[in-house]
């Protein structure tokens, strides 16, 4: 390969960078720095190596490629526009368009473009993953590395070699300081997994100016000492030694591979004053005049693309990977022939849709005082579904026992280095990386659950607010929902999640009554396809209810609903209630009732579903002429004032809880019958 500025990878690779202090010149925002230097591994990785089609690129066997260094985004868009990259519409059909016009890069970072300022996946075709909160990437390239080998067990016969590819992710110094890479990095040396690639851009440059301020641990000993395999490239520019390192990569198959590349950073022009020009701030007219000269191109042309480099891209990445699309998706046919029913399960995977019969073995629970708590009955659940649903897999940083999350069926088996079948995850106490695991399982098409106690989804909640900018169905479920927990206090004993997770927007959270509401939650959960879930579970036993006295527990499906109901339908007064209080509403409402007051009892599991009801049976069940209402959730009792007026009561926590057993915890801060029946007559005055 040739260094000579006018030979045609040096075409490709100055234009990737032209392209990229343009676009960054244009919109006078953004970081041209990165891109400007890691060009050469993008275009030797994508024209040399990267099994991605630009005609279908979400042919379900592609190697992956994640940006972690999501500011950097115009590198990525530059090498979706040189590789002539299609879109693809969300109904899977391939537009026959550019996923990244040259329009769309003379946009980057304008309202409604294909190119916003960090990469968006289903925004723009050929992103992976949404990147830009550091660390998140190279986490979430973890879960694509797992989702390619789980898969490749379930559907790989002998002769038919339907899954192998490959993740590759580019970081940089900020992605290896945060701690989520060095959780999701560890587990990656644990699996072994060897068709992952993390590319190290070592430029010791982060936005506050030289890492040595605050970073000079050895990564490669780190790596090292992890289990993998770790190579490095001297020269970003040195395409022979990148070829070498890659090279490498595709022959380890016991370690995941680091590359570290060493690279100096393009800076920003001298007089500019911004920190971001650590990360290349937009150049300024006139040094930008002078690179191009340095790369002997053009001067005053902006946004060229010279002769010969879209044909060089077609040539190379173009032909090879639609020579590696075409026959899988011959070898996709056969397999139909000789595995019809795995065949099935590949397309129904793809499309996110559910097997035929996937709720026929649900369980019903049976009215009982005592009850079950919602983490078993979710338990019995779970397994019911996924002995119907085999890409249905998941598991807990390190608390299955307790979350009941395992799968116990005959088969499912423990995912390990030994075994790559297994359905239970195993993520040890890393709830961060899990979270973005999750996410990354979930890209492969795979339907993944993780779970923890729900004290500890703040450590989680970077990855969950992405699952829901994605808008991928992961489930998370979260146990140990209150003040339930008791004797553990206050350090175990959420407060403000729950209102906190109803925050994020496009995340559906359900906090289930009883065991009956639990079975329609995970009916909900498994039909959504675009949409992240938080299922909230208690630790305690809540009382199964007699649904042939109170009303079904499919009215979960519209996330609220009339559970109980004065005589005539006509209620004085509303109690509302989510999870383990559904039960206490229901005592006071019997007390209220044989007093001969007309209440109302409003099981609430999920504002979301409820708010995405039409207003007219949201009037139905909270009628606006009944002001006298009361809110009953162990939890924070942010945002219930929009369901209780200012008026209303709203019984919760407005401290943190305390170390006791739970009726001691329940009568200390007005968890009792007598307190909800107390509040409920004071709204009637």
């Amino acid at each position: 390969m040739s260094n000579d500025p006018q030979s045609i990878e040096q075409k490709a690779i100055n234009s990737i960078r032209t392209l990229s202090m343009d676009a960054v010149e244009a919109a006078n925002s953004g970081h041209p720095g990165t891109a400007m230097a890691l060009a050469p591994v993008v275009y030797e990785l994508w024209n040399n190596y990267l099994r991605f089609d630009p005609e279908d690129p979400i042919w379900p066997n592609r190697d992956r490629f994640v940006l972690s260094v999501g500011h950097a985004s115009m590198l990525l868009y530059s090498a979706l526009h040189l590789t002539g990259v299609k879109a693809v519409n969300a109904q899977y059909e391939t537009l026959g368009e550019a996923s990244v016009s040259l329009e769309e890069i003379k946009k980057f970072r304008q309202l409604d473009s294909k190119t916003p300022g960090h990469p968006e996946y289903r925004w723009t075709s050929g992103v992976e993953t949404t990147t830009g909160p550091l660390g998140q990437g190279v986490a979430t390239s973890v879960g694509m590395a797992i989702g390619a080998r789980w898969m490749a067990e379930h559907f790989n016969r002998p002769d038919f070699e339907m899954f192998d590819f490959d993740t590759y992710a580019l970081c940089g110094d900020g992605c290896m300081m945060e701690g989520v890479q060095a959780e999701a990095a560890s587990l990656a040396g644990h699996l072994k997994l060897s068709n992952l690639c993390w590319i190290y851009d070592n430029n010791k440059i982060t936005i506050e100016g030289n890492t040595a301020w605050a970073f000079s641990e050895d990564v490669a000993t780190r790596f090292i000492s992890y289990g993998w395999n770790v190579t490095r490239v001297g020269d970003a520019n040195d395409l022979e030694m990148l070829k070498r390192a890659f090279d490498c990569f595709k022959k380890e198959d016991e370690r995941p591979t680091l590359i570290i590349v060493d690279s100096h950073i393009a800076w920003g022009a001298p007089n500019k004053q911004d920190t971001h020009g650590a990360h290349g701030s937009p150049l300024g007219e006139e040094e930008i005049k002078l690179t191009k000269r340095n790369y002997q191109w053009p001067e005053d042309e902006k946004f060229l693309v010279p002769d010969g480099v879209y044909s060089h891209f077609k040539e190379g990445i173009g032909a090879r990977s639609k020579d590696l699309r075409d026959s899988w998706f011959k070898r996709y046919e056969d397999y139909k022939a000789k595995h019809p029913e795995l065949a099935d399960q590949l397309f129904k995977m793809q499309k996110r849709d559910l097997p035929e019969g996937w709720d026929s073995e649900l369980p019903k629970f049976e009215p009982d005082a005592k009850g079950m708590a919602g983490r078993d009955s979710s338990g019995k659940v779970l397994n019911a579904i996924a002995q119907k649903v085999p890409w249905l897999i998941g598991g807990s940083a390190d608390l299955a026992p307790s979350t009941k999350t395992r799968l116990t069926f005959e088969g499912a088996g423990d995912f390990t280095p030994a075994d790559y079948s297994g359905r239970n995850f195993h993520f040890g106490v890393r709830e961060h990386a899990m979270g973005s695991i999750l996410n990354g399982l979930s890209l492969t098409k795979v339907r993944p659950y993780g779970s923890g106690f729900m004290i500890f989804s703040d450590y989680a909640r970077p990855a969950i607010r992405l699952s829901a900018l994605m808008e991928i169905p992961v489930i998370h479920i979260f146990t140990h929902d209150s003040i339930g927990v008791g004797e553990d206090g206050p350090t175990h004993q959420p407060i403000e999640q729950l209102p906190s997770l109803r925050a994020i927007p496009g995340l559906v959270v359900l906090r289930p009554g009883d065991s009956n509401e639990v079975v329609e939650a995970w009916k909900v959960i498994m039909n959504l396809k675009h949409e992240p879930t938080a299922l909230i579970l208690s630790r305690q036993a809540m009382p199964t209810l007699d649904r042939s006295v109170y009303n079904s527990a499919e009215g979960v499906q519209k996330g609220a609903y009339i559970l109980a109901d004065a005589e005539g339908g006509k209620p004085d007064v509303i109690l509302m209630a989510t999870g383990s209080e559904v039960g206490l509403a229901i005592e006071s409402y019997e007390e209220l009732k044989s007093q001969g007051v007309k209440a109302r009892v409003v099981s609430m599991p999920s504002w979301e579903l409820f708010e995405h009801q039409t207003q007219e049976y949201r009037d139905t069940v909270l009628p606006p002429s009944v002001t006298a209402r009361v809110s009953i959730e162990q939890a924070s009792t942010y945002g219930w004032e929009r369901y209780t007026g200012l008026t209303g009561a709203r019984i919760g926590m407005s401290t943190f809880g305390a170390s006791a057993p739970l009726k001691e915890l329940q009568k200390k801060f007005g968890f009792t019958k007598e307190s909800v029946v107390e509040k409920a007559k004071a709204q009637l005055g």
